[in-house]
């Protein structure tokens, strides 16, 4: 017997762009892949994390979701559902029993497999074996491996041994005569980011090769990383990327879900299907002229105009009014010879108004001549952690 998987991720439903809601993109993305549930006749759905955009997302957001799961539910369904960093495990925990009941399987924590850590199935006539790994965090994957390993005497070592020690303790109940999956939240060596990522959550010390799955695994079914991809490893494994776009750095990102034929002891049959439901996202560049020339073919589009053209008085204003579809204007100034950022004469300085703090710790960092990635990193985390707590009343979990 064989089965057909829907893999899915990172829906980051409540997510705005520039401030302008998404609620209707975001529903009519979702139609869409429960259609495409329907048409292809999927017999189990599965979420790699990252349904919501914040740890507190609004009721509106919270009923899009569930509202989803439960439809991808219908028929028969199995859906799974794991946590990603960008949602709020406790929240899940939650609603958890109540999902059950629909043949919706939530999983918010790593735990061990006889704990709900690995959900065993039959799935359309088909045995299958699910190994769950939601977002791990730095500080808490000590408590994960203590919990599954029970070598607290190695307190010291790297998240990428604890990783690897957790991701073999999942998938040890793995066997040939069943299906066996694994569905994680994670920053896989070797892949590419989709430009709407949290920068802190993937690079560096966060980043575990695909190696740490064994061959016995038919499929890895990864989120957190937007682009859709296939990451180099002894089993199948890839990112389904986002349905939608997110950002404006994410606008060579093609939306997309994977369709997946399996059958215990055979090669798995993978299909990636472009969605298309919500706008593109577009950056042009250029003169106004230039620019009204390049939005021709843009369609629905959204779009980030960058103007290069000298500053004046209610330019972005015109240039909103000329172009109904720009949800981002920026201006570059076309800099005269001897000139500065500001029209002066002397050293040009960098315009610093509607950049990140990011940008601008690591603009101090190169005019410090310090060429630590590292710190970046650490800063980039801190700024989110606090942006986090901001959001969640302080509770650290949500990260």
């Amino acid at each position: 017997m064989s089965l057909r998987l829907l893999h899915t991720a990172d829906w980051h439903v409540g997510r705005t762009l520039r401030g302008r809601s998404r609620a209707a993109e975001h529903e009519a993305t979702l139609d869409q892949l429960v259609a495409l549930a329907d048409d292809q006749r999927v017999d189990l759905v599965v979420v790699a994390g990252d349904l919501f955009d914040t740890a507190a997302p609004a009721p509106e957001a919270e009923r899009l979701v569930y509202r989803t799961l439960l439809r991808l539910a219908d028929h028969g369904r199995q859906v799974v559902v794991i946590a990603g960093n960008h949602d709020h495990p406790r929240r899940w925990a939650a609603v958890e029993p109540i999902l059950g009941l629909a043949h919706v399987h939530v999983q918010p924590f790593v735990v061990a497999p006889a704990q709900g850590g690995v959900v065993e199935l039959d799935v359309a006539g088909t045995p299958t074996c699910i190994a769950l790994l939601p977002w791990l965090s730095q500080r808490h994957a000590v408590t994960a491996d203590d919990l599954l390993n029970h070598d607290a005497d190695q307190h010291n070592q790297s998240y990428l041994d604890r990783m690897r020690r957790v991701a073999a303790a999942l998938c040890r109940p793995f066997d040939g005569d069943r299906v066996n999956l694994v569905v994680g939240h994670l920053t896989a060596v070797g892949a590419t980011v989709g430009g709407g990522e949290r920068q802190a959550h993937t690079i560096f010390d966060y980043a575990v090769p695909a190696s740490i799955f064994p061959p016995t695994a038919g499929y890895v079914a990864l989120g957190h990383l937007h682009r859709h991809q296939r990451v180099d490893g002894p089993a199948p494994t890839y990112y389904a990327g986002s349905p939608l776009q997110l950002d404006f750095g994410e606008g060579d990102n093609a939306p997309t879900a994977v369709v997946v034929e399996m059958a215990p002891g055979r090669p798995a049959r993978i299909e990636a299907v472009e969605l298309d439901a919500a706008p593109r996202l577009r950056t042009l560049t250029g003169s106004v002229a230039e620019l009204e020339v390049l939005a021709r073919n843009t369609g629905d589009a959204h779009l980030r105009l960058v103007v290069r053209e000298q500053h004046r008085a209610g330019l972005a204003d015109e240039l909103r009014a000329r172009f109904p579809r720009a949800v981002d204007v920026r201006i570059e100034p076309v800099e005269q010879p001897g000139e500065d950022g500001n029209g002066h004469a002397g050293t040009a300085i960098p315009r610093r108004l509607g950049r990140s703090p990011q940008e601008l710790f690591g603009e101090f960092l190169a005019h410090q001549s310090i060429d630590d990635p590292r710190i970046g990193a650490m800063f980039a985390e801190l700024v989110e952690q606090d942006s986090s707590e901001a959001h969640d009343g302080g509770d650290d979990d949500a990260a």
